[in-house]
């Protein structure tokens, strides 16, 4: 791995979003790009992972500002997995939201990632369930 940087941003070039997108299965012909901009600006964390000055991974917390944060969108590049680079993103994320006295962080990860996030020091939350509201009914 050459130069890595993992920095929090207001703004990144949507072009490399979708790529980092496209590559995880995220993305599908016939969306547009255009809520990038407002969706990293809205983000109470929007770091991005970069090797060279190219970005490889990206991730970001959605919050209150106060006291809650939940992580999303955290994503690295097929080419560069199991490098750490998803760790650092996290760590990352995680520092910034504690600089801001949130101390309430929650995600939901995808099927496989629990080791990945129990290493990072999450746990399961016992008796509650995640849950998405169906906008096709």
């Amino acid at each position: 791995m050459s130069d890595l940087v993992v920095k929090t941003v207001d703004e990144l070039n949507p072009a490399d979003v979708v790529m980092l997108y496209r590559d995880a299965g995220w993305w599908h012909e016939g969306y547009s790009d255009d809520f990038i901009p407002d969706m990293i600006h809205n983000s109470e964390v929007f770091a991005v992972a970069l090797e060279d000055d190219k970005p490889v991974g990206m991730g970001r917390a959605l919050g209150d500002g106060i006291s809650d944060a939940y992580i999303q969108d955290v994503v690295v590049l097929t080419s560069h997995r199991k490098s750490g680079i998803g760790s650092k993103i996290i760590k990352h994320i995680i520092a910034e939201l504690k600089m801001r006295d949130i101390d309430w962080i929650g995600l939901i990860g995808e099927p496989g990632t629990k080791p990945f996030y129990e290493k990072l020091g999450f746990e399961l939350m016992q008796n509650y369930v995640p849950m998405k509201l169906n906008t096709d009914k």
